[in-house]
C-alpha cells in the first residue's frame, strides 16, 4: 500500500502539470474573442470556484467549515498565492518577451525549496539540488531564453509570479495538515475568484459575453476551461502534496512547459528546436532522478 501511494502521488503532480500545460488550447480561442488575460483568468477562477463548491456541497458540506485562526492561511492561499501569482505573471508578459516571463515564473521550485528549508526544515540533498538544476535548465531551453526587454519592474513582477506560484505548495502543505484537499482548493478558489472581480473589468466582460453569437456556448467554454486548467490540476496537485515534499513537487511540476511545448508543436504547428528537445530531456531527467531509488 505504501509503495502504491508513493507512486500515485508524484503521478498526481505530473497529471496536474499536464493539464496546466494545456492552457494554450483554451486561452487562445478566448483571446481571439476579445477577452483580456485577466478576464480569462477571472472566468477560470470563478467557474472553478463554483465547481469546487458544488463538489464539496455534495461530498462533505461540513468541509466548508474552517477554524477562525486559519482564516489568514486561506486568505494567503487565495490572495497571496493564486491571485497574486496570476496578476504578476500576466503583468510580466505585457512587459517582456513571453519566454523571459516563463523562465522567471519557473524560478518557483527555487522559492519552494528555500521556503521548505525555512518552514519545514527539509534537507537540501545533493539529489534535489541536481534535479533542480536540471529542471530549471530544461525550462530555460524549452522557453528559448531571449532576455530582451527585461526591466527592473518586469524582473520584479516575474519573480513575484514565481514566488506566488511556489507559495501555493507551502501554504497548501500547511493547510492539508488540518483540512481535506477539496476544502483547501475550494476556499483558495472562492477567495481568489472574489478578488479577481475587482481587477478584471467585470462590466466589460459581461458585455462581451452578452454580445457573443452564442452566450451559452461561450459559458460552456469557460466552464470547460475551468475544469481542465483549474479544477482537475489544482485538486490533483493538492492531493499529491499530502505525501510529496513541497520542494520535490515543485520540481516535478516543471513538466508543465514540456507539455505546453508539445501541444504547440502538435496542435499549433510550432517548430520544435534542438534546444527544446534538449530542455525536454533535462526536465524528464530531473523527474526520473527524484522518483528513483539511489
Amino acid at each position: 500500500m505504501k509503495k502504491n501511494a508513493s507512486l500515485l502521488d508524484p503521478a498526481l503532480i505530473i497529471l496536474a502539470a499536464v493539464f496546466w500545460g494545456s492552457m494554450g488550447l483554451f486561452v487562445r480561442p478566448l483571446s481571439a474573442r476579445g477577452f483580456s488575460s485577466l478576464q480569462i483568468t477571472s472566468a477560470r477562477l470563478t467557474f472553478g470556484a463554483l465547481v469546487f463548491c458544488g463538489f464539496l456541497l455534495l461530498r462533505d458540506p461540513k468541509g466548508f467549515r474552517i477554524h477562525r485562526q486559519d482564516i489568514p492561511l486561506f486568505l494567503g492561499l487565495g490572495f497571496a498565492s493564486v491571485l497574486f501569482f496570476t496578476v504578476c505573471y500576466f503583468t510580466a508578459i505585457t512587459m517582456m518577451p513571453l519566454s523571459t516571463a516563463a523562465i522567471l515564473l519557473y524560478t518557483s521550485p527555487i522559492w519552494i525549496m528555500l521556503m521548505s528549508v525555512l518552514f519545514f526544515h527539509e534537507k537540501l540533498s545533493s539529489r534535489k539540488m541536481l534535479a533542480l538544476a536540471l529542471a530549471f535548465g530544461g525550462c530555460v531551453l524549452v522557453s528559448g531564453f531571449s532576455g530582451g526587454g527585461l526591466t527592473a519592474a518586469g524582473l520584479l513582477f516575474g519573480l513575484g509570479a514565481g514566488f506566488g506560484y511556489g507559495l501555493y505548495s507551502i501554504l497548501g502543505t500547511i493547510a492539508l495538515r488540518r483540512y481535506s484537499p477539496l476544502t483547501v482548493t475550494t476556499w483558495a478558489f472562492v477567495l481568489s475568484a472574489v478578488g479577481s472581480w475587482f481587477i478584471c473589468r467585470p462590466a466589460d466582460m459581461l458585455e462581451k459575453i452578452a454580445a457573443a453569437p452564442s452566450p451559452v456556448g461561450l459559458l460552456l467554454l469557460f466552464l470547460l476551461t475551468a475544469l481542465v486548467t483549474a479544477v482537475i490540476p489544482y485538486l490533483s496537485y493538492t492531493q499529491g502534496l499530502k505525501t510529496v515534499e513541497a520542494s520535490r513537487a515543485g520540481i516535478i511540476a516543471t513538466v508543465e512547459p514540456l507539455v505546453a511545448t508539445l501541444i504547440g508543436v502538435l496542435v499549433f504547428a510550432e517548430p520544435m528546436t534542438l534546444s527544446s528537445c534538449l530542455g525536454i530531456a533535462l526536465i524528464l531527467s530531473a523527474i526520473v532522478l527524484l522518483n528513483t531509488r539511489k
